[in-house]
């Protein structure tokens, strides 16, 4: 009989201890972190695991000869998947002159893209010729996933070249070079200078005029990218292109091998009418349009010389600096 007080089927006396969980619960409590993605995840559409990619075309397997191709024999299809991933392992070239060009001065490239709607004409046919002959993959893309490889705001014109990274020259190596075929150096140097099309534009000057290569600091500036490969409208794949380790330090290299350096700055001491050492070894220091030549490198050159302007613009572009200043030297050793 229940005690009085009590409902029936209750516990008599005090509440004991209540058994914890012994921290059983603690890693349920504790969370698995964030949500894997689609493609990490087993049993989802997106998951690839280690399973390679399906090829839609075999390897070896040809473009047909249509309307796009008509003349270019042997021009070859590989799989256009992982378009996207291209430009990761280098730099990608963009615009029929700039492929033609690299391709003809037998630049390294890993793949070569081309839109399925291309106008074919004589420069496309060559590109195909060239990248079936050096076995240069050639991809069939649409005109959106060109966009994408190259940047939307980048004129490609239905083409693109693959590219590995830039190798770079020792600048005192350059010089040797040079010195052994007995020639007379003629060399630009950029000291500041960020913008790649700027030093597109230099490099193609340099090859206009008789110059035999460019060097850049390894600090503070741009280097050989996509953008500077197509400005310089493939003069890239001619002009060597050295990077210094420290600007001032290779300049006084050059000195000590019997070079002038000039620096190009808007208040220079020398005219450029008036410029006389371009018949000399020459190197030309061009500065960046906002700060100019660095305080260490202007103590050093032989020389800093300025071009005139009217008063109605107040200073050069580098590219066009150093384009009128290669003119002028170009000029002098024309009469010699």
């Amino acid at each position: 009989m229940a005690s009085k007080g009590k409902r029936p089927g209750t516990a008599k006396g005090k509440k004991g201890p209540t058994v914890g969980s012994g921290g059983q619960r603690r890693k349920a409590l504790e969370g698995k972190g964030p949500t894997p993605k689609a493609e990490d995840r087993k049993g989802h559409k997106a998951f690839k695991g280690n399973k390679p990619e399906k090829s839609t075309t075999r390897k070896g397997e040809f473009l047909a000869p249509t309307a796009r191709t008509a003349g270019v024999a042997g021009a070859r299809r590989t799989n256009t998947k992982g378009v996207s991933k291209a430009a990761d392992s280098g730099e990608v070239l963009s615009g029929r002159n700039s492929v033609l060009e690299a391709l003809r001065a037998k630049v390294p490239a890993t793949a070569l893209y081309i839109s399925n709607r291309i106008e074919m004409d004589e420069r496309t046919k060559e590109t195909l010729q060239l990248a079936n002959a050096r076995q240069i993959p050639i991809n069939e893309i649409t005109k959106p996933e060109i966009d994408r490889l190259t940047g939307f705001d980048a004129v490609h014109q239905g083409i693109a070249l693959s590219v590995p990274a830039y190798q770079y020259q020792h600048p005192v190596d350059l010089l040797d070079k040079v010195l052994s075929r007995g020639q007379k150096p003629l060399f630009v140097a950029l000291d500041g200078i960020t913008d790649p099309r700027n030093l597109g534009a230099i490099i193609r000057s340099v090859a206009a005029f008789g110059g035999q290569g460019v060097i850049l600091p390894q600090r503070r500036s741009t280097g050989v990218t996509a953008a500077a490969w197509k400005t310089s409208a493939g003069a890239a794949a001619r002009i060597p292109v050295a990077l210094a380790a420290n600007l001032t330090a290779t300049i006084k290299e050059y000195k000590k091998k019997g070079v002038f350096v000039v620096g190009l700055d808007g208040d220079g001491d020398m005219n450029l009418q008036n410029f006389t050492l371009g018949r000399e070894p020459l190197l030309i220091v061009v500065g960046s349009e906002g700060k100019g030549l660095s305080r260490l490198v202007t103590e050093n050159c032989d020389a800093i010389v300025s071009i005139p302007i009217s008063g109605i613009t107040e200073s050069l572009n580098a590219g066009i600096a150093a384009s009128v200043t290669l003119y002028e030297v170009s000029k002098l050793r024309s009469k010699n």
